[in-house]
């Protein structure tokens, strides 16, 4: 055999194909979800996976709002964020986001497994979130992801 023939390949941007999967989110763990989809964002499920390259597909989380946490952590855990003044920081529980923006919680959780930086940004662009049944990309012709 030549040399050649055991090179490794490195995706290119431009030879990146992607597909689009939907997911219901209903009963699902968040953490346990999220971790799938990032690895489907990532492009790790593909044999052309670059690390430095987004080689992921693009994901479409239907049903956000019915997702769930394992033992107390709808209660226990908190969102912190910090409004810029002196005393300024915030704290909500899943609960109380539930109610106000469900999307937030998995893309919160998604975001964290992802890369920082421009790639990871890149990556966590891919992702659609909608709380209720419906999304706007049936156009695309997403296929049904079981996860």
């Amino acid at each position: 055999m030549d040399a050649n023939s055991y090179k490794t390949l490195s995706a290119k941007p431009a030879e990146v194909e992607r597909e689009w999967f939907v997911v219901d989110g209903t009963h699902q763990i968040v953490g346990r979800l999220a971790s799938q989809i990032a690895s489907i964002l990532r492009g790790k499920h593909k044999a052309s996976f670059t690390p430095h390259v987004d080689t992921g597909d693009f994901v479409v989380v239907v049903n956000a709002e019915k997702v769930r946490f394992k033992g107390t952590k709808e209660t226990t855990k908190e969102y912190l964020r910090y409004t810029g003044h002196p005393g300024g920081q915030r704290s909500r529980t899943p609960k109380e986001m539930r109610t106000r923006r469900p999307e937030f919680i998995l893309e919160n959780a998604v975001k964290g497994m992802l890369p920082k930086g421009p790639l990871g940004r890149s990556m966590l662009s891919k992702l659609k979130v909608y709380a209720g049944e419906s999304h706007p990309h049936e156009a695309q012709q997403p296929k049904a992801l079981e996860l």
